[in-house]
Parts: structure tokens; sequence; C-alpha cells
């Protein structure tokens, strides 16, 4: 007899929400329940059933919760009313210090190190996940293989540990992207090229995904400001020969950090 296939809900539909339902559809492995209160109807193409009602996960084996940042918490709670204690829910947020960790259902913590400046359904793709790490905050087989499944790569991280981490490679270079598109004056900016441009990608970021990250992850954040400011100091102070040094050791490293389609390789 075939086997059932598992069923999971996707419970939000943008960018993450989106991409993680184009990604698992193509899979043709799972039953698949698309929850949202506005692009539900835009799903209908790319799993089994769509609909408003957060009551047709009552039966889901597996949900992701991929609201915004700041409506987690509150998902998660609604979520109690609905899904049974073996049901895994797992959120997709990039800060997790925030968060509740008691709840009725299994709860694992999870965040997708991949995205772009857009957002919405619309902007969601199959590939987006394709070769980018997956953070999950404790080892759970039905989660990695779902993972895996989406083309990303699992790696178990204490809460803590990727709150800290999150802050230097993703939080702090949102905020001094913001900071130098503000330092910048009108006509310079005029004769602005791809320097600028991509040192400032991240101020395209959606406006609301951004203030929550800059502000739920405030602490991490400004510890890595100091971090960076005492590394500039330390190689601002630095003889010229060791700074030329510096300068091609960094060049070198960064160059071997991305693989062609700028996926991390470490």
């Amino acid at each position: 007899m075939e086997n059932k296939k598992l069923k999971i809900g996707i419970f939000g539909l943008g960018l993450i929400g989106g991409s993680i339902l184009k990604a698992l559809y193509f899979t043709d492995k799972y039953y698949l329940i698309a929850v949202s209160k506005s692009s539900y109807k835009e799903a209908e193409n790319f799993c089994d059933y769509a609909t408003d009602n957060i009551n047709a996960l009552s039966d889901a084996d597996v949900i992701f919760v991929c609201s915004k940042m700041k409506d987690t918490n509150d998902k998660l709670l609604e979520l109690e009313s609905v899904a049974g204690p073996q049901t895994i829910v797992a959120d997709v947020s990039s800060i997790k210090g925030f968060l509740h960790s008691e709840y009725k259902f299994n709860f694992i913590q999870t965040h997708p190190m991949a995205g772009t400046e857009f957002s919405g359904f619309s902007a969601s793709k199959a590939d987006l996940f394709k070769g980018a790490k997956w953070i999950i905050n404790r080892f759970d087989p039905v989660i990695i293989g779902i993972i895996n499944d989406t083309g990303a790569n699992p790696v178990v991280m204490d809460s803590v540990t990727h709150d800290r981490y999150t802050a230097q490679i993703s939080h702090l270079p949102t905020l001094l992207s913001f900071a130098l598109f503000n330092s910048v004056e009108d006509d310079a900016r005029k004769i602005a090229s791809s320097g600028f441009r991509d040192m400032t990608r991240l101020a395209l970021s959606n406006p609301d995904l951004a203030y929550d990250m800059l502000n739920f992850n405030r602490q991490n954040i400004e510890e890595a400001f100091i971090k960076l400011i005492n590394s500039m100091e330390e190689i601002k102070n630095l003889p010229e020969d060791e700074f030329k040094k510096l300068v091609y050791d960094i060049a070198q490293k960064r160059s071997k950090m991305y693989d062609e389609n700028g996926k991390n390789i470490f």
C-alpha cells in the first residue's frame, strides 16, 4: 500500500512561506495546505488546499509559521487551539530571543538563511533555499528531511548563539546599509555606481522586517557594533606593511567564501 503523504501546513505566504510552499510542491512528496488571510488565492496552483481558515491546519503533521516576525508569537498562540501535541510547529524568524518556548505542540525554532530585498508571495520562488544554510535549534529527523527537500542544508545551533551570529552577519550589515545611505550627500548619490549600490542593497529590505530585526536583537547588534569599531581602530593603527598584508589576506578569504551562485560554501 502506498505510504500516506506527510501533511505540511504553511501559515503565512510571504517571501519565505511562499518559497517553502513552492519548493515542496515541486518535490511531489507532501500534501500541502496553504493558509493566509491575503494571499491564499495566489497559492492555489502550488498546493493541495489553500484557504484563509487556520482550522484547516488541525490535521497537519508539520506547520511552518511564516508570518511577520512581530506577529509570530501571536500566530503560535493561535495554533495552540488548532495543533495537537504531536504536531511539529516551526517558525522561520531571524531572531529567537523574543519567542516563547513552551507550547502544547512540538515547537522547533528554525531560520532559513536565505532571502531577497523583495517581499510577498509574488516574490517567492522554489529555488530560494537551494544551497543555503537553514538553522534549527535541535535535531529532528522530520524537519531535517523537509529542509533537505527545499534544497537547503540544515545546521543545528542553539538559539542564543544564533542570535549572536545573525547580529554579526545580517542585522549589523542591515543597520550599516541604512546608515551609509543616510550619511551620503544627495549630490554624491548622483555619481554613485556599483560599490554604493552593493553596499546599500540591504537598505532595500522590507521596512517592517528590517525594523523588527534591528529592534528585537538590539543588544547583540550593539555588541557586534563594538567589535566592528574595535576592528576598525586596530586596522587603522597597523603599520603600512601589516595593513597591506591584512588587506590581501581578507581579500583572499572573502574570495573563497561563496560559490558562483552566491551561496556560502564554508
